[in-house]
């Protein structure tokens, strides 16, 4: 039989804070993401299902989350893969803008496209706006052609199949227990692959923030069965957290 996998988004971040677009940009913890991540930790200790390797983005809010969890579980030791292919899906020119106030200026059906759609970018970014990644150093031996200027979650799951496949299937073959610690929209594209969701069913998926996500595999790698590690409720509001982000009223 194959490994456990724990899927982990990382802790709220900064931006999550203050209800911004984040997409690529590296902004750290909050105060409460810190805590979540420790939570995270002491559920994953309690579950008795301790990762053997580990993966992560290159975005230091999963980074961070990693830290506190193998913290907790005193499993510093463990060897970790950083990999840009984890990282969140990149939301293009929105990067940056407030969610409440972008739904006020372009109205909530369009913003829910660009946010919740699973195969409609949001407007890209510019080649040689500075936001873009080919201008970020932990980028400089990817292939340019394979940096996006923004994706949707259809573009999000094409790049992290590969890694998947490359990278994460075959311990989970070898009865290694494996955690990733990544983002909403990276994990939204495992799960659909994982669970086999359709189109309509993974854009209504929120996933929150540092609460742990155990799979139990097939030996096809596919979900045998899936629960969040914690309580029922507090994963419930959780996730409904994470579904009023874009529905907020803007400031005035």
């Amino acid at each position: 039989m194959p490994g456990k996998l724990l899927l982990v988004r990382h802790g709220q971040s900064t931006w999550n804070l203050e209800n911004l677009f984040t997409g690529w940009t590296d902004v750290d913890l909050s105060a409460q993401g810190v805590e979540e991540a420790r939570r995270a930790g002491a559920e994953i200790a309690r579950c008795g299902v301790l990762p053997d390797v580990v993966y992560t983005s290159v975005l230091k809010r999963a980074i961070r989350t990693e830290w506190l969890i193998l913290e907790a579980l005193d499993l510093l030791w463990l060897p970790v893969l950083r990999d840009w292919r984890l990282n969140e899906r990149h939301y293009g020119a929105l990067q940056g803008l407030n969610k409440a106030e972008t739904t006020a200026k372009y109205g909530a059906a369009q913003v829910k496209i660009w946010r919740r759609s699973y195969d409609v970018p949001p407007p890209p970014l510019a080649a040689d706006d500075a936001r873009h990644p080919r201008h970020d150093r932990r980028y400089a031996q990817v292939d340019p052609a394979q940096l996006p200027a923004t994706e949707s979650l259809k573009d999000t799951l094409a790049r992290v199949l590969p890694c998947w496949e490359q990278c994460i299937a075959p311990p989970l073959r070898a009865n290694r227990n494996v955690m990733i610690v990544a983002h909403g929209n990276s994990l939204r594209a495992l799960v659909k692959m994982l669970d086999d969701m359709s189109e309509s069913a993974i854009v209504e998926l929120n996933i929150p923030t540092g609460i742990p996500l155990l799979y139990e595999l097939e030996a096809n790698l596919s979900a045998r069965s899936s629960r969040y590690l914690g309580d029922a409720d507090a994963v419930q509001a959780a996730a409904e957290a994470v579904r009023a982000q874009g529905e907020l009223r803007a400031k005035v």
